[in-house]
């Protein structure tokens, strides 16, 4: 088939309902972090544009009905089993000896996993979807022998993380750290090459994929529900400095303790009456006792954002760690909440600084752009309605979904010359 009649094939074909199978190592529901946030939107806005999809989930935590009454109101089918215990002998052996990295240990020998696997390939599917590369072990054999290509969707440079992940551990683990990142730099190699297509969140972690697995990665970015915070006022005299994110992720441990270690003892310095609301999943216990003051607030997680986000005069991303573009940025942007945040913090956004938020990368530079929007009151209007005309325009999950729908018909008429 010729280029011409790829492309004609591609325009004909955009609105064909697809035949998915869907594969993820957690829940996607309740959204309780970023990854979950994705790919439940995704879904949802797959599914109402008339794709069949077939969920196959690998989880650590228990199925409750309320959560399969929802997913099975989204998708086709829903195939949960259960993960094995992460202390399991069988998880901790692999994780020392095993050649894949530790997360793909922790995700991978699943003998009934893969039984399930293969009897859903015995049927037809026109997309085999498989998210992070960690979770690709129990899958990669079956794939490889039946030459079914497969979509590798990678959330992160996940063998670049190795600051994030391992931060909790002991110094004298620091060789196991240095081993495991190479093995996964080993295992991102093998598994970019298999996939038929790859797709990266950002368009810095493509290139880097691409390095890594020398070919081509396309981009499907963030997204954020745009219609569901665009009734969000955020009150931007109440003195009220916000962040969320799944505790469970090291990066967002690290920018709780540097924003209350470090920026906002700089804060109240210059408005003494500042309070910081901290909301997430997993919050750790130990942070009451460890930061007693009583302007911070631990709300842990909240099913609704929005009312946070109203009683915020704004959003503060103090990360200095991770990968990918920040789902909980995106959030605060289309809610209308004035942003200040690290260069990590809009990684992935073509934001422009000073006008769509405010930047600083050292503690003392976040302190100040804090303290002026806080002093800004409702004059910080302007530069709020900005960054929310940004997310509309650029990341509504109705983007991200076109762009996925546009790699599955690249891969559909991939062989056809």
């Amino acid at each position: 088939m010729t280029s011409s009649l790829i492309r004609s094939a591609l325009l004909s074909s955009a609105n064909t309902p697809l035949n998915i199978l869907w594969t993820l190592p957690y829940l996607p529901w309740p959204t309780t972090s970023g990854g979950k946030l994705r790919q439940y939107h995704l879904l949802r806005t797959l599914a109402h544009r008339g794709h069949r999809i077939t969920l196959l989930v690998q989880s650590k935590e228990s199925l409750l009905p309320e959560v399969r009454a929802h997913l099975e109101g989204i998708v086709e089918r829903l195939i949960v089993l259960p993960r094995r215990p992460l202390k399991h002998p069988l998880t901790l052996a692999a994780a020392a000896f095993a050649p894949y990295p530790l997360l793909a240990s922790v995700n991978g020998f699943a003998p009934k996993l893969e039984r399930v696997f293969a009897a859903l390939l015995e049927s037809h599917w026109d997309v085999v979807q498989i998210e992070h590369s960690y979770g690709l072990q129990p899958f990669l054999q079956q794939l490889q022998a039946r030459n079914q290509p497969f979509l590798l969707t990678e959330h992160n440079v996940e063998s670049s993380l190795g600051a994030a992940t391992y931060q909790q551990m002991p110094a004298w683990m620091r060789p196991y750290m240095c081993f495991d990142q190479w093995r996964y730099r080993r295992w991102e190699k093998r598994v970019l090459s298999a996939a038929r297509s790859v797709a990266a969140v950002t368009l810095e972690d493509a290139e880097q994929l691409a390095k890594i697995g020398r070919r081509g990665v396309d981009v499907v970015i963030n997204g954020v529900d745009t219609t569901a915070f665009a009734h969000v006022w955020p009150d931007l005299n109440s003195r009220q400095i916000l962040f969320i994110g799944n505790f469970e992720y090291p990066p967002n441990r690290d920018a709780v303790a540097w924003s209350l270690d470090d920026i906002m003892p700089k804060v109240w310095a210059a408005v003494p009456d500042a309070r910081f609301v901290v909301c997430g999943y997993a919050m750790p216990d130990a942070w009451r006792e460890r930061w007693p003051d009583p302007r911070i607030e631990w709300r842990g997680f909240v099913s609704d954002l929005t009312l946070e986000q109203e009683k915020s005069a704004l959003f503060l991303a103090a990360l200095r760690e991770g990968g990918g573009s920040k789902l909980k940025v995106l959030e605060a942007l289309a809610a209308g909440l004035p942003l200040v945040s690290t260069p990590q913090g809009v990684s992935g956004l073509t934001l422009q600084a000073g006008r769509d938020y405010m930047p600083g990368q050292s503690a003392e530079e976040l302190a100040q752009a804090v303290v002026e929007l806080l002093n800004q009151g409702e004059a910080a209007r302007e530069m709020a309605e900005a960054g929310r005309l940004y997310a509309c325009e650029n990341n509504d999950w109705q983007i991200s979904a076109s762009q996925l729908e546009t790699l599955y018909q690249k891969m559909k008429y991939a062989d056809r010359n």
